[in-house]
């Protein structure tokens, strides 16, 4: 309930840059990335989505990112969706790339290279934050791309969710 509260007021409130920044840095960008089963083990494979914001839902263009700036990623998070128990251990690495649509301005915005054969149905992943992500939050959609190499083969398709949570400042 306090959510949607937030949310209406920040539509309401939406030409607020304060607003607008807090908005954008309390719903994380999420994407499910799917791993056929027919993926081999030990070769690079990539997965593409797009990613979505719950707050994109209640604005007219996709976005309400226009009053914010130094954009950047500060969590990243990878859970099984389906199976759920499926362990993320069966993945060796993995590296996440954020860009427009049409996948262009790519940035990578978080890896994992030690990926423990054992480490179960969800992991946190380093983050990169070295590039600033405005242009890309202003975008009504965005593309993720998971690039991983498997450890272990699955014997059905598995869906990953990757989940990234973003900061964001008031910029007039």
């Amino acid at each position: 309930m306090k959510r949607i509260c937030f949310v209406l007021i920040g539509i309401f409130a939406s030409s607020c840059a304060m607003v607008q920044s807090i908005v954008k840095s309390t719903f994380p960008y999420t994407a499910v990335m799917v791993i056929p089963a027919s993926a081999r083990v030990g070769e690079s494979h990539t997965a593409l989505s797009t990613a979505n914001s719950f707050d994109q839902d209640f604005t007219k263009d996709g976005n309400n990112a226009g009053r914010v700036g130094e954009v950047r990623v500060i969590s990243a998070k990878l859970q099984s969706k389906d199976p759920s128990d499926y362990n993320i251990g069966n993945i060796t690495s993995i590296k996440v790339y954020m860009a427009k649509a049409d996948g262009s301005e790519e940035v990578m915005v978080a890896s994992r290279n030690d990926i423990t054969p054992n480490v179960g149905d969800g992991i946190v992943l380093d983050i990169d934050n070295s590039n600033f992500l405005d242009a890309l939050v202003r975008e009504p959609s965005v593309r993720l791309r998971m690039v991983y190499v498997l450890r272990k083969a699955a014997n059905v398709d598995v869906s990953l969710k990757v989940s990234l949570g973003l900061g964001a400042y008031p910029h007039n």
